[in-house]
This record gives structure tokens, sequence and C-alpha cells, in this order.
């Protein structure tokens, strides 16, 4: 159940609440939205967006500034191991795998010998 305010002051301050609640919420969404693009797809260019964000978080008081440095130390990991990964994906290479022998296969061979 919510307690309504008595005073001016009190009023003003559910007011003010309210309105940098809306404010946090949204800046979260797109904050959310920005570090799940950079974990589908890790790049330096989507590295950049995520410190620029996480800096506007520390800027407007959302997130504390070590929260955030620990976030950009672990955004920069995963960063520098999908560069990784990217390049060992190039250079797999297609080993030949040698048919078995099976029953049909020895008496198809067997069969065009003795013809």
């Amino acid at each position: 159940m919510l307690i309504m305010p008595i005073s001016q002051s009190a009023k003003k301050s559910l007011r003010k609440a309210l309105k940098n609640n809306k404010v946090n919420v949204s800046f979260k969404i797109k904050l959310k939205a920005i570090l799940k693009k950079f974990s589908a797809k890790p790049t330096e260019s989507a590295l950049k967006d995520v410190y620029s964000v996480l800096d506007k978080a520390i800027k407007n008081n959302i997130y504390h500034p070590n929260k955030v440095s620990r976030l950009k130390a672990k955004f920069s990991r995963s960063a520098k191991s999908g560069l990784a990964k990217v390049v060992d994906t190039k250079k797999k290479t297609v080993k030949k795998v040698a048919k078995k022998n099976t029953k049909k296969a020895i008496k198809k061979a067997n069969s065009k010998m003795v013809k």
C-alpha cells in the first residue's frame, strides 16, 4: 500500500522520485540492449559503445564506479577472446574420413574382381 504524502515537500519529493525512476529504468533497458548486442557479436566498435554507456551510468549515479570498472574489465576480456575465436575458426581444416568396409561393400568388390 502506497502512503500518500501530506506536506508540499513530500509531494514534490514523490514526483521527483517517480520521474527519476522512469529515467533510470529506461537507461537500464538501453544498457541491457547494448550489452546483449555486444554479447552476440563482440567487436571493437561494440566495446566502445559499451564503455560509453557505462561511463554515462557513472555520471548519472545509476551504477557505482567499482561496478562499472568490473563490467568494463569483463567485457574487455570477452572482446579479446571473441576476436581470438573468430581468427581460430578461419584456420580450421577439414579431415578426410576413410570409408568403413561393410559386408555389402566387400561382397561388391569381390564380385567385381571375379568378373
